[in-house]
């Protein structure tokens, strides 16, 4: 029997301490304690030969799957990306635009040659919401997402949230807006922010309005998901509690909270959506209502 699927995978960027004491822990020993932690798989650039090469060795018989992550600027900065990708036998490339044009119909020819050549390549690409790349403004994303109707989106609304710093509670107005993006989202990253700060300590009592607020985004972005893709799809939602400068800092440069105890919570509450997400959608079917 076919059935949706959500991934949950971890940020390799976010397993960095870049604590005071100077300890890093090695790519091995970040892999395998994300297999032990049991997500499905991991987040990871693609841009870097030697160290796409690190990591597969280090993946070889973990069973975890991997996104690709890369920062064209070109036509040919996608291509060399798309070639390190497959040594990881990525489900997907997460493109991050790194170029800022001021007019859309500056990006529409990179982006068309941009899916052109995933296209060509067989390589699913989604091109995130994320500040100081094309996608830095979330109006100027949605004009062109209107132009490129191929153009499938990866949602980060942290950087949404944060570079249009919405009013709280969101009004009808700005939740229209999201939604447009989340209409389009094929892939998630995971963080939570403020209207004035990229990452807040979910487990912190004053922050719980904002993990509420993104909680709901998410499930309405799941719900969404799984009326547009096919039966037997798979969703990938990445854990990327990033290091400081993300994570905030105390007076002696400790992060003020434990990131990855975040993560795994991160992880049973993004699962727990899915799931609801899912039986809200059988439960409309069972009582003859359109999912």
């Amino acid at each position: 029997m076919s059935k949706q699927i959500l991934l949950v995978l971890q940020s390799l960027w976010a397993m960095e301490r870049r604590q005071p004491d100077g300890i890093e822990r090695s790519i091995d020993q970040n892999i395998e304690m994300i297999r032990e932690a049991g997500f499905d798989g991991i987040s990871a650039s693609c841009t870097n030969p030697a160290r796409v090469a690190q990591l597969g060795r280090a993946l070889a018989g973990s069973g975890l799957a991997v996104e690709g992550m890369c920062f064209p600027q070109t036509i040919d900065h996608l291509k060399a990306a798309i070639d390190l990708a497959r040594h990881l036998d990525v489900l997907h490339l997460n493109v991050q635009p790194d170029i800022r044009p001021r007019r859309v119909a500056d990006c529409i020819p990179l982006l068309e040659g941009w899916i052109r050549v995933a296209q060509d390549a067989d390589m699913p690409i989604y091109f995130e919401t994320h500040r100081n790349r094309m996608t830095t403004d979330l109006l100027f994303t949605l004009d062109l997402m209107d132009q490129v109707p191929e153009m499938r989106m990866l949602a980060d609304l942290s950087h949404v949230l944060l570079g249009r710093e919405f009013w709280y509670p969101i009004s009808d107005e700005d939740e229209a807006l999201v939604r447009q993006v989340l209409d389009r989202s094929w892939a998630f990253h995971g963080r939570v922010a403020s209207r004035e700060q990229i990452q807040v300590e979910i487990t912190f009592p004053q922050h719980k309005m904002w993990l509420d607020l993104f909680l709901g985004w998410w499930k309405y972005g799941f719900k969404s998901w799984q009326r547009r893709a096919g039966a037997d799809d798979r969703l990938t939602f990445a854990c990327e509690l990033g290091p400081q400068p993300y994570a905030i800092s105390d007076p002696h440069g400790n992060d003020t909270t434990d990131r990855w105890t975040e993560a795994l919570l991160l992880k049973s509450l993004v699962r727990n959506l899915f799931e609801s997400a899912a039986n809200d959608a059988h439960s409309s079917l069972g009582n003859g209502s359109r999912p």
